[in-house]
């Protein structure tokens, strides 16, 4: 019996290992923890429950940020697949990328996502389906590459341009967007990010694109990005 669930525990404990000691009810049953039993084990303190049907294991080291991976798994779809990708301000903030401090966690997820249950405040939604190479892993969390982070940022329009100036910038200075990437951008991606009707090629959010190409050039030259304005 001892051992019966000491090969429970232990396949629980490799679950939540890889989610940084978060787990979910279906990966307790999954694990062999009888429904019944899940109440008792955050009563008797081994568990602790971070919303409904996710728990957190007590005795597991706490990481810098906890609150991605809780929200990670909550967008888990029916087959137990995260289905969120941190995006927008949250992913400008983990990527380092300018002085954004969002006070919500902003998640994009695929259009079909539905939820019954109240979206937590926390969390602000978008919908869109990403590609894979659209993301990258941070933190054990799927969270949107740079260059689509800005463009959806130029879209929602809801960040101030200083600070996506600011973002541009550094990404280009330490290679994480190349003068060639956003060249290569279709123009059908850079006419979604242009408000509707559409406008010019030098309305405020496109020129903001050509200002990156110029900081490319410009910062080989020495010169600064933030001479250049909107």
């Amino acid at each position: 019996m001892k051992k019966g669930f000491k090969d429970t525990e232990r396949r629980l404990y490799e679950a939540a290992e890889t989610q940084q000691g978060f787990f979910t009810t279906k990966q307790a049953l999954h694990a062999g923890f009888g429904e019944k039993t899940h109440s008792y084990h955050v009563h008797v303190g081994n568990w602790i429950r971070e919303h409904r049907g996710i728990y957190r294991l007590a005795e597991f080291p706490t990481t810098d940020r906890p609150d991605l991976m809780l929200w990670y798994l909550w967008s888990q779809n029916r087959q137990e697949v995260p289905e969120g990708t941190y995006s927008h301000d949250t992913a400008l903030s983990l990527q380092e990328l300018s002085d954004i401090m969002p006070s919500k966690l902003h998640m994009t997820v695929p259009k079909h996502f539905r939820r019954n249950s109240r979206i937590p405040e926390i969390l602000v939604l978008h919908k869109a389906d990403l590609s894979e190479g659209d993301r990258q892993d941070i933190y054990g969390v799927r969270v949107t590459r740079p260059l689509r982070t800005i463009m959806d940022l130029l879209e929602s329009g809801h960040v101030d341009r200083t600070l996506i100036r600011q973002a541009i910038d550094q990404a280009m200075r330490r290679g994480l967007i190349s003068t060639k990437q956003i060249e290569a951008l279709p123009h059908n991606e850079v006419q979604r990010s242009l408000p509707k009707p559409p406008l010019c090629r030098k309305c405020h959010r496109h020129r903001l694109l050509e200002q990156a190409l110029a900081a490319g050039r410009a910062g080989q030259a020495g010169e600064s990005f933030y001479v250049v304005r909107v």
